[in-house]
């Protein structure tokens, strides 16, 4: 059934009067201030790495990066061919350029990758180097035509034989964590740093993680981690507890979240307390994935200024995916989500605070000794306290130009009692949905303009509707 909800004047309501499709004032500020400027070309075969696609060329490829940095920077060129290596790390003033036909295949041995002090779905920890890693460096870029295949299968293999062994043990909330996949490209605390025009496939984890870092531009990059088979939590891109960030012109099919934010988890996030904040999507298309834009699990150091649009979702779960637990904390606030399409997704909107228990929450099983645990377990299990600190608020989603075409549901979002939905505006939202969802917990969700098409002819109720009849 087909009905009309309307939004109350906004000066009745001693609203803001800024419009939600207004382009916020700081989006000019985000992205790569700067670009590697030097034409000095560093050729990695100059340096004895082998397209063969066998050879072990870490080494050699390595060295390229040194040599170029050490001159001050420049440009180090991946010429044709199928280079095996593990993990390399690009350097300030470099840009790695892997020309049209040039493909860095990632070894499939955990050895080739390093352990690095990092965050993981929000937890600081030891874990695995990324494929490519660009830390603690200033003014670097990767771009170019190539490839960058991961190979994750076997880490893909890894944990699924780790979650038979974990679940029936009550171990689900760490099994994550302990089967230690290589990340495909990280950026961590660096700044003006520059991704383009790449594509990158087959992700043993995720497969770009922006961390702690500021004025990042991650620009015409191509995604797709489905190849020959469906890695778990190959995310897309995560942008993790950093700033001014501009992702645009990306096309990303993948098996988790394919746009997603995030801000650390539970008492180590809280710990950290880094928001994600000033962060643009535009102009990008999402395929198979959980979400076209995802902001959460991990909220805790809060997740703000966002402003997403012109975006497309084919076929993935959900359209806006907002999800946070009960340990989490963290606020999601000033979020713009607006001249959106979605065909065929699952949920348009999707809204929890106690998303997936079974992952989300952490407890041991009888017969383990706390005191003999690894470090990244003792902080799973830290408690948050107050337990009132673990409690997470979103407000103020502002919604608008949305077209939603063969969805199963308009919407899922479900708050808390002590913690309601307050101030979600929809403008201009048309969806043709199976079923129209429910609402729990919300305040303040005004209407405008909006219509939402059920096959099933159910209706939405809101608790605490702002509306006004004609």
């Amino acid at each position: 059934m087909k009905y009309l909800l309307l939004l109350v004047a906004s000066v009745a309501l001693n609203l803001p009067v800024t419009k939600a499709a207004d382009e916020p004032g700081w989006v000019k500020t985000v992205g790569a201030k700067s670009f590697p400027y030097k034409t000095k070309v560093y050729l990695v075969s100059d340096y004895k790495a082998v397209n063969d696609g066998k050879t072990l060329s870490t080494k050699a490829i390595q060295q390229a990066i040194d040599k170029c940095s050490a001159a001050g920077g420049g440009i180090v060129e991946v010429k044709s061919g199928k280079y095996l290596t593990g993990s390399l790390f690009i350097k300030s003033n470099v840009n790695l350029q892997l020309n049209e036909g040039a493909e860095l295949m990632g070894s499939q041995n955990i050895a080739d990758y390093p352990e690095i002090d990092t965050r993981i779905a929000g937890i600081e920890m030891k874990w695995p180097a990324a494929l490519l890693n660009i830390m603690g460096q200033r003014n670097a870029a990767i771009t170019g035509k190539g490839l960058v295949n991961a190979q994750g299968k076997p880490f893909w293999d890894l944990y699924w034989n780790m979650r038979k062994e974990y679940e029936p043990k009550g171990l689900r909330w760490i099994v994550d964590y302990d089967a230690k996949r290589p990340r495909t490209l990280l950026v961590t605390n660096s700044t003006d740093v520059t991704i383009k025009g790449i594509t990158l496939q087959q992700a043993g984890f995720w497969t770009v993680q922006l961390l702690y870092s500021s004025q990042v531009t991650v620009d015409g990059i191509t995604i797709r981690n489905n190849v020959d088979g469906h890695g778990p939590s190959t995310d897309g891109i995560d942008v993790d507890s950093s700033t001014k960030i501009l992702i645009e012109n990306c096309d990303i099919d993948c098996n988790d979240d394919d746009f997603c934010l995030k801000s650390g988890r539970d008492w180590d996030g809280l710990r950290v307390n880094k928001p994600t904040e000033y962060v643009v999507i535009r102009n990008c298309v999402a395929r198979a994935g959980s979400g076209l834009l995802t902001l959460g699990s991990e909220t805790s150091g809060g997740i703000r200024h966002v402003y997403a649009t012109n975006l497309v979702g084919n076929g993935t779960s959900n359209g806006l995916n907002i999800k946070s637990a009960t340990t989490r904390g963290g606020t999601v606030e000033d979020i713009h989500f607006t001249n959106i399409t979605m065909n065929n997704v699952r949920t348009a909107f999707q809204i929890t605070m106690n998303w997936n228990p079974s992952y989300s929450y952490s407890k041991l099983p009888d017969g383990y000794t706390e005191s003999t645990l690894p470090p990244h377990w003792k902080k799973m299990l830290t408690k948050v306290e107050p337990a009132s600190k673990g409690i997470p608020h979103f407000k103020d989603v502002f919604i608008s130009n949305i077209k939603v075409n063969g969805a199963k549901k308009a919407v899922n979002a479900i708050g808390l009692q002590e913690s309601q939905l307050q101030n979600f505006q929809f403008d201009n939202v048309n969806m043709t949905v199976e079923t129209a969802g429910e609402v729990k917990y919300a305040q303040g969700w005004k209407w405008n303009n909006s219509t939402i098409t059920a096959t099933d002819n159910s209706k939405l109720t809101i608790p605490n509707l702002l509306s006004a009849k004609p």
